[in-house]
């Protein structure tokens, strides 16, 4: 007995993929901004939407870098999709370290002082408030973080 059970075209399918590997290291944080940059201006991405997003990949990459892999290294996949109708970015930010979805952190008091607000969250808080979705998904020995941004 076989059962197929369909489940339509992959996300991907019909949608222009870009996708780049680099080392998780702060130091690769500019190479993914330009490449996911030239793709930006080759779509006309308005200025303060292309600059959120460098902001997200920033913080997106820097939190990769500094925590997925303890004292060890791996990399870090960038995949973008362009999405024409209704023009958006999806860029998905895939490692292999360690499990850890951002997104069950409580977000920070931010009415508090710098003083009293304890270190940490707020780059993932302004990635949140700046995209149009964010998701995670630990998936196959993979952390997948997903943010989407409409132009």
């Amino acid at each position: 007995m076989l059962c197929v059970h369909y489940l339509g075209p992959a996300p991907e399918e019909g949608r222009d993929v870009k996708e780049l590997t680099v080392e998780a290291k702060v130091e690769t944080i500019e190479r993914v901004t330009d490449f996911v940059n030239a793709e930006l201006e080759a779509m006309d991405c308005p200025m303060k939407t292309q600059m959120q997003i460098d902001v997200a990949i920033d913080e997106i990459l820097a939190n990769v870098a500094s925590y997925a892999y303890g004292t060890g290294s791996g990399t870090v996949t960038v995949r973008m999709i362009v999405q024409p109708e209704p023009r958006a970015v999806i860029l998905r930010f895939i490692d292999d370290g360690m499990p850890f979805d951002p997104l069950e952190k409580e977000e920070p008091d931010t009415t508090l002082s710098v003083e009293e607000r304890p270190i940490g969250g707020l780059g993932i808080f302004l990635v949140r408030k700046t995209m149009d979705e964010v998701g995670y998904e630990y998936r196959d020995g993979k952390n997948i973080l997903q943010i989407k941004k409409r132009f």
